[in-house]
């Protein structure tokens, strides 16, 4: 009885898979044929996450994926550069941290209380510079990342607006579908309730059960935190043991040379000077620019 329930189990799963690669090509053929960077963007891994976005509806993910083209093709995240955005950067509030969690995943780190600058647009460009980053230096056998969230010196007075975080969670959950593994909001204060109640209801059902609230008193949330992270590693405004540091020279540093292997990724010239990226391959500015890929996923 166990060889037969494992054999069906074995078959069912089979089924699943063939009918999932079905579903990808499907997604591929609605799309239709595609050139330049748009065609890299549009990877087997890369429509795949769209599917699981959207409960492998393949109406839903083509137009989920339309969407996100169009969006990539005016916000163009491939050709931000750290010197464009790293104003944002100085006081620390969003960084890519030095260490990954259990699995292997890059983490970010986002203070919100430490929000030094009021526009916008350049907001959300620095935070799309920073997860594009990170999904760069995501390893091979990792699609997503994972984010931590510090909540010391927060107050409504150095929240971001309503509409700060709005656009925050549409350009995570609509653009970057299944890169978000888990986001813990840590010790966040009482205050925080009553904005969480109106920002909650931007965030669709998928992305909403990747959230968590961790409270260091409550030993529920102690442990899920050692599930995912090495205390060794892992600050102590988080619960850990490692001294939290952000030092902007470094951090620019590590950003310009990973910018330059951004460049090369893309097959754009990169320019310290001038903020200028040209196609080596003949693209056109205008063109839908991709998101990086992870080929073995």
């Amino acid at each position: 009885m166990f060889r037969r329930k494992t054999t069906s189990q074995a078959e069912q799963e089979n089924n699943e898979a063939a009918l999932r690669e079905a579903k990808i090509k499907e997604l591929k053929t609605l799309i239709g044929e595609l050139s330049g960077r748009s065609s890299l963007y549009c990877s087997d891994p890369c429509l795949k996450r769209y599917l699981e976005a959207r409960s492998w509806n393949v109406g839903k993910a083509k137009k989920m994926l339309e969407e996100t083209l169009k969006w990539r093709s005016t916000f163009k995240p491939e050709e931000i550069r750290w010197d464009e955005v790293s104003g944002e950067g100085e006081t620390g509030k969003v960084y890519k941290a030095g260490f990954h969690d259990r699995s292997g995943r890059t983490v970010l780190i986002l203070r919100p209380g430490l929000q030094n600058t009021k526009s916008l647009e350049n907001q959300m460009k620095h935070l799309v510079y920073l997860i594009e980053n990170a999904i760069m230096n995501l390893p091979e056998d990792q699609e997503q990342m994972s984010w931590l969230i510090d909540f010391t010196d927060w107050s409504l007075s150095t929240s971001v607006p309503i509409k700060s975080a709005r656009e925050t969670i549409n350009i995570l959950q609509n653009h970057y579908p299944e890169r978000l593994a888990v986001a813990f909001l840590y010790n966040p204060p009482r205050l925080f309730e009553a904005f969480w109640k109106i920002v909650k209801y931007f965030i669709d059902a998928k992305t909403f059960i990747k959230v968590k609230f961790v409270y260091p008193k409550n030993p529920e949330s102690v442990e899920l935190m050692s599930s995912f992270f090495d205390e060794e590693n892992l600050p102590t405004e988080f619960g850990g043991k490692a001294l939290l540091q952000y030092n902007h020279e470094e951090f620019s540093k590590q950003m310009n040379q990973d910018d330059v292997k951004t460049a090369d990724f893309w097959g754009l010239v990169h320019s310290n000077n001038n903020h200028q990226q040209q196609s080596s391959s003949g693209f056109s500015g205008a063109e839908i620019a991709p998101e990086p890929i992870q080929t073995n996923t």
